[in-house]
């Protein structure tokens, strides 16, 4: 029987443990994920195996996945199963909560629900203790092969912008951007300008740092417009990277979930503020950090990924945020073939649709 029509129900048996996978798959919101009255145990995050960890609620960035094991330990009862937006700066968010129910069977329909306090909407010490929570295994079976060189170190400044528009109602438009480069769409997709060497689709050279250094979370400087560009950066196949992923404070500094495509790469570090490459690299995770493909950069902060460049052709790396991709805040890393066909991008499929 459903006994909350128009909610999620999910019925459970007493005694029972539950593989729960969750998935944020909101637009533009960051989420906390709770169920009232029982703990979580994570066990994987973006398909990579975690050691468990008991927490009372998950923190998820749009695109990212987490899976739980949910005990079922209180015999009979109503749960509400609740979702609840993070922002800890001074954008404006839709404040609801959304839930559901968690239901054990022979729960009489007049039992009262149980419900439960979802973490306040700018609780950045939570998302900061679930993130530092997350390791990987780095078992024999499950290794984590961080790289301890780097080929490539890159910093890569994220944040907004405003630029004239000649058409807007008040004369700019916002925009976002990466290294003050706002990324133009191109009308050929790169990867078949790439394959087929075709000429003035993209230009490869992205800059691996900003062009112009300044207090990324402190003072900004008195011109937000952006470059425009299709830029990518090129990286020799199986070569290593640490990108830092620098938030900014123009207009309003911003948590901003990270995604990039084609790879997992492992988080080894994190903070807020500038990032200062002699102190924070001395505290990097190089033994298990966590494994995943998508990270969220705290607000007026930074994170540092490490990744191996094995996978050739053109992945896109982006906000997870739906309007700061749209506004501009990705950019591309071309990867080069390696020597055999098992290190090379493969040819198009004959029936690839045109577009």
């Amino acid at each position: 029987m459903n006994v909350n029509a128009g909610a999620y129900n999910l019925h459970v048996e007493n005694g029972k443990t539950y593989l729960l996978r969750v998935i944020n798959a909101a637009l533009n919101d960051e989420l906390f994920f709770k169920i009232a009255g029982h703990d979580l145990t994570v066990v994987e995050v973006d398909a990579a195996y975690t050691k468990p960890f008991k927490t009372d609620s998950l923190f998820l960035g749009p695109g990212q996945t987490t899976t739980a094991l949910l005990t079922t330990d209180r015999g009979i009862g109503k749960y509400v199963i609740a979702i609840s937006p993070f922002m800890d700066t001074v954008v404006s968010v839709d404040t609801f909560t959304g839930t559901g129910y968690l239901i054990y069977n022979n729960t009489l329909p007049s039992i009262p629900t149980i419900m439960t306090t979802m973490p306040p909407v700018n609780a950045t010490w939570k998302t900061s203790v679930f993130a530092e929570s997350l390791r990987s295994l780095n078992s024999k079976q499950y290794p984590a092969n961080v790289p301890l060189t780097v080929d490539h170190s890159l910093l890569f400044t994220i944040g907004v912008g405003i630029d004239p528009c000649a058409t807007c109602s008040n004369g700019s438009r916002a925009v976002a951007a990466i290294n003050n480069i706002t990324f133009d769409m191109p009308t050929i997709a790169i990867l078949e300008a790439h394959y087929y060497g075709i000429k003035g689709v993209f230009t490869d050279d992205f800059p691996g740092k900003p062009l112009m250094p300044y207090d990324y979370t402190g003072v900004q400087p008195t011109n937000l417009q952006t470059m425009h560009g299709t830029r990518v950066y090129r990286l020799a196949y199986n070569s290593t990277v640490e990108l830092v992923i620098q938030g900014n404070s123009m207009l309003a500094p911003e948590s901003h979930p990270t995604h990039l495509h084609g790879f997992n790469f492992f988080a080894v570090g994190r903070g807020l503020g500038n990032f200062n490459p002699a102190k924070d690299r001395k505290k990097y995770n190089l033994v298990d950090p966590v494994e995943r493909n998508t990270i969220s950069v705290p607000t007026a902060g930074w994170a540092a990924i490490r990744f191996r460049a094995d996978n050739p052709g053109v992945w896109f790396f982006h906000c997870h945020l739906e309007v700061h991709t749209t506004w501009g805040l990705k950019m591309a890393f071309l990867v080069e073939n390696g020597k055999g066909p098992d290190e090379s991008v493969v040819p198009p499929p004959r029936d690839l649709p045109q577009c």
